[in-house]
């Protein structure tokens, strides 16, 4: 099973969270942060991942470091999760539309992680939520998961569809990217023999 727990608890947050990167798309997802809630339900959703978060922040401060943790603790079991990557597919792009925003997602499962984050907000919140965030949340989740990550919104009018094709885009490539290639006959797929 390529599945991974990661509990990380700091002054500011207690953070669990569990996946399985083979599954059928069920989350429980409770971090105290609607809008953060709602879109890693749709990244397990549209992923096909089987994901559990639950993280205690603290709210009073503001929203910043249980999002912002919440993408590390998930990075960090996706990498725990695919192990050596034997096999997998490694590379993954697509366009996400959600109805006028559209956004292009690339990945490489390198174990080189940087981002490319060109997505941009015309306001500041989306409900409580503060727009930024997101980028917070791509930057933790792609560092912490050893991934080349490239998130751009090609254009779009709406926070919350930009948001959303964001969450959805990166969970589409990154079934992808996982999936495992029979043709790899269980290799690492690289000429160095690792990632």
């Amino acid at each position: 099973m390529r599945a991974a727990s990661i509990s990380r608890r700091t002054a500011e947050t207690d953070v669990h969270v569990s996946i399985d990167l083979d599954g059928t798309g069920k989350a429980t997802i409770a971090t105290g942060v609607g809008f953060l809630d709602h879109m890693l339900e749709l990244f397990a959703r549209h992923g096909l991942f089987d994901l559990e978060v639950k993280v205690d922040g603290d709210l009073h401060v503001d929203q910043h470091h249980t999002t912002e943790d919440a993408g590390i603790a998930l990075g960090q079991a996706v990498a725990k999760a695919l192990g050596d990557k034997r096999g997998i597919g490694r590379y993954a792009d697509l366009h996400l539309p959600m109805d006028e925003a559209l956004t292009r997602i690339a990945i490489d499962i390198s174990g080189r992680p940087f981002l490319v984050f060109r997505t941009a907000f015309r306001v500041e919140k989306i409900g409580q939520f503060d727009t930024e965030l997101v980028r917070e949340w791509f930057q933790a989740f792609a560092m912490n998961a050893g991934i080349t990550l490239h998130v751009e919104t090609l254009y779009g009018d709406n926070a919350h569809h930009i948001a959303e094709s964001c969450f959805k885009g990166l969970a589409r490539a990154l079934r992808k990217a996982v999936s495992i290639d029979p043709r790899e006959d269980g290799r690492v797929p690289s000429t160095k023999g690792s990632l």
